[in-house]
């Protein structure tokens, strides 16, 4: 039987952790709200009344629409090459060994501890010292490199978890090296991939520190927002966050129920 301490004891652990989800919660609840705000002008901080109309104006300020197409377009290229490199390499770290393999692990750990400032600032003069102009290019480029790590240590996670003789049997069955990946080996990490997709994508559409050092000209949905600052961030900005974050929620409570299922 446990003692008035300890029951006292878990209900205070039970109300601070509430409060601390909470507080962490509470930009997004404020978010969510200012993007109903009435307000009269561009300048969006204090409440005028409920409205829709800047969910039907959601694209009429033509260069935060543009630079949200930006982040959005960077964000997929980015994911897309990332996932299919970090792929690979997290195969290859968490399957085979081989010389140099200590300093790739400890090369892909570094870059995830690595400093955005160090990041953006190394980036930059690399593009520099290749006299390579800075635009979405570069930008795409950086998200990679920054996203990488992130993306091969999810797979690498799950790869050592693989039973090997599940491949060795297909290969005795005639399977071939890449309809044995297919059918056998990219179901059974798909998991750590599709995690590995959803975190760079979420790291490249929100990432402001490395992109101001390599975008040249080119604005981003963070950059904008930073930018307008000083003249007003309009209700628009807290729509977009807001479906942006609605997006996210879907995608990962999608990814939940998909893998309840499998298992």
């Amino acid at each position: 039987m446990r003692s008035r301490g300890g029951r006292l004891g878990d209900r205070l652990l039970h109300v601070y952790t509430w409060l601390v989800i909470l507080w962490l919660s509470s930009p997004i609840a404020v978010m969510i709200m200012f993007g109903f705000n009435d307000t009269p002008s561009k300048s969006n901080t204090s409440w005028h009344g409920f409205t829709l109309k800047w969910y039907q104006q959601l694209f009429e300020i033509s260069d935060l629409t543009t630079a949200l197409r930006n982040s959005i377009y960077i964000a997929l290229i980015s994911t897309v090459i990332t996932v299919v490199i970090g792929t690979m390499l997290g195969l290859a770290l968490g399957r085979h060994r081989f010389r140099g393999q200590g300093a790739t692990n400890f090369l892909v750990f570094a870059a995830i501890s690595t400093p955005e400032l160090v990041m953006g600032a190394s980036l930059l003069s690399l593009f520099v010292s290749a006299n390579l102009p800075r635009d979405a290019i570069t930008i795409t480029i950086a998200h990679v490199l920054f996203s990488l790590s992130f993306v091969t240590v999810t797979v690498r996670a799950r790869v050592v978890t693989l039973d090997p003789s599940m491949e060795e049997a297909a290969r005795d069955l005639g399977a071939t090296t890449w309809g044995t990946f297919r059918q056998v080996t990219l179901p059974a990490i798909l998991p750590g991939v599709l995690a590995g997709a959803m975190l760079a994508f979420a790291l490249s559409i929100d990432d402001y520190v490395v992109t101001s050092f390599v975008n040249g000209s080119t604005l981003t949905f963070p950059l904008w927002i930073v930018g307008s600052v000083k003249t007003g961030i309009p209700p628009q900005v807290n729509v977009m966050g807001t479906l942006i974050f609605g997006l996210g929620v879907l995608i990962a409570i999608g990814n939940a129920v998909a893998a309840r299922r499998r298992t």
